[in-house]
């Protein structure tokens, strides 16, 4: 049976990563901050990827959890899907909140690659990092997440290119995704969201399930020519030009 290791696994999108990849017929193993899943999932280790980032010892012990459960056989898939979204005007940035971003959104992602390496190379499987259309079109008091999801773009093309035919590296950056967190954030104010909805060339905003499909896609052997990618999923919006007039 093919694994895919997930993290963030408790989130809107990490929910409907585990979905799609259990009906693709992957037994999922998921990582998050949370004691225990709140998703169905075939295995789960709880994991500080802050602490990852920042304490080997901690990741080494991590790793060998997962190990522990791959017993032995190849990981297909990663997805680095966990992030730290911190929203702060320029002069409220601090040291602290540069190392917690950019550990867990950059960091982490490219340690477990590290730390899984063999076990992805041994089975030919192939890394999905969870970028943002923030990545390359923010906007204010989006600094850190903003400068992570640029950088987590150019480590996915870096590694594509430095572990060439062993492991497939792509990543997806979504636009405005429908997940419980941000619908949270219009709580009371749907014309808001309408407004956000509008400003996306198909007139709505993303499901979960939508980003996953394309994840489990770049996963497949149908997508076995493609490496390096950063998959834009955001209804047009990178194209669009925003003229008051």
């Amino acid at each position: 049976m093919r694994t895919a290791l997930v993290t963030g696994v408790n989130g809107g999108i990490g929910s409907a990563l585990t979905e799609a990849f259990i009906e693709e017929g992957y037994r999922v193993i998921g990582l998050d901050l949370q004691a225990s899943p709140e998703v169905v999932c075939d295995e789960y280790v709880q994991c500080d990827l802050e602490r990852c980032a920042s304490e080997e010892q901690y990741l080494t012990s991590k790793s060998t959890q997962v190990d522990a459960l791959l017993g032995g056989d190849g990981l297909h898939v990663l997805v680095n899907n966990a992030a730290l979204q911190l929203l702060k005007p320029t002069e409220s940035i601090g040291t602290d909140d540069w190392q917690k971003v950019l550990g867990i959104n950059v960091v982490a992602p490219f340690l477990l690659v590290r730390s899984f390496l063999t076990q992805l190379e041994s089975v030919g499987g192939s890394v999905v990092n969870i970028s943002s259309i923030h990545g390359q079109l923010t906007k204010p008091g989006f600094v850190p997440y903003a400068v992570s999801k640029s950088a987590l773009d150019g480590l996915t093309r870096a590694l594509a290119v430095d572990l060439g035919p062993r492991v497939r590296v792509n990543a997806v950056a979504p636009a405005a995704t429908a997940t419980p967190m941000l619908l949270e954030g219009f709580s009371g104010h749907p014309e808001l969201l309408d407004e956000l909805a509008e400003v996306h060339p198909l007139g709505r905003i993303a499901q979960p399930h939508e980003i996953a499909n394309v994840v489990v896609f770049l996963a497949s052997a149908a997508a076995g020519f493609i490496s390096g990618a950063v998959v834009a999923v955001d209804a047009g919006i990178g194209g669009r030009l925003h003229d008051p007039t």
